[in-house]
């Protein structure tokens, strides 16, 4: 079953560092987010992937084809030109399509156009190349099949990102510090069938999450799979500082160790 995750956009929220490198590649724990979420799904038994690439997609397909080296310690044989690792740190397995989708495609445009890459399989995995779950995908895709539905997104509720303020009176009456949402939000891990690419298109103003998602709602085609565990996104500076944060006291979505 392929994993199809979303590479291509610029990540203006992270500009500072987006500007010299693409989002998924920020880095985690000294890893790329990118790297987390591939290990996520390939822990679990879920290892072909299809990466739409797009803004800097160049450095992504770099990244990988240096992997080892870039993960490992080595040797290298000037005179050979050969290299001996001393470790194998790589932990990824499985197999990666790099498509380039278009550097100013939306999100829409960019999964409409790796249909061909999907194979014969009818369901397939789509996330986005910036957030962290301990979540279970079997249960996920089980969930998904027995809805029969074209598609299933995963719920979430993220913390506030400003703590509350109870007032009675006019006095306040208690601080609650960055409480969890009441309100559901997408999660971004979803699964969909091929009956998905009805609703879209290849030209690049095609947004995944504006009318192909509204669209199957309102037709009641999207299912919702609510996981009540760790998920955490990467959308700007401070919540990659957090990310790092949480890493170095434990990572919950590191489920592998």
């Amino acid at each position: 079953m392929k994993t199809v995750i979303l590479c291509g956009g610029k990540g203006r929220r992270l500009e500072h560092e987006t500007e010299y490198r693409p989002k998924p590649l920020i880095e985690i724990g000294g890893r790329p987010i990118l790297w987390h979420i591939m290990k996520i799904y390939s822990h679990q038994g879920f290892k072909d992937f299809i990466l739409c690439l797009g803004y800097r997609g160049n450095m992504i397909k770099e990244y990988f084809l240096n992997l080892e080296e870039m993960v490992n310690d080595f040797s290298l044989d000037l005179r050979r030109n050969k290299i001996s690792h001393h470790s194998d740190k790589g932990g990824l397995d499985g197999k990666v399509d790099f498509i380039d989708t278009g550097l100013d495609s939306m999100t829409g445009a960019r999964i409409a156009r790796i249909r061909k890459y999907l194979g014969e399989e009818e369901n397939f995995f789509v996330t986005y190349g910036d957030a962290v779950a301990d979540i279970d995908l079997e249960a996920l895709y089980e969930y998904h099949k027995k809805s029969g539905k074209t598609g299933t997104i995963t719920a979430v509720k993220p913390p506030y990102k400003f703590g509350l303020v109870e007032v009675e009176g006019g006095l306040v009456k208690k601080f609650d510090e960055k409480p969890d949402m009441k309100d559901l939000v997408n999660g971004g891990y979803m699964v969909f069938n091929k009956g998905l690419f009805d609703y879209l298109s290849e030209d690049k103003s095609c947004i995944f999450e504006q009318e192909p998602l509204k669209t199957l709602a309102k037709e009641n085609q999207l299912a919702v799979y609510e996981h009540k565990g760790f998920w955490k996104c990467m959308d700007t500076q401070k919540e990659a500082d957090e990310l790092n944060a949480i890493y170095e006291r434990g990572a919950p979505w590191e489920i592998w160790q």
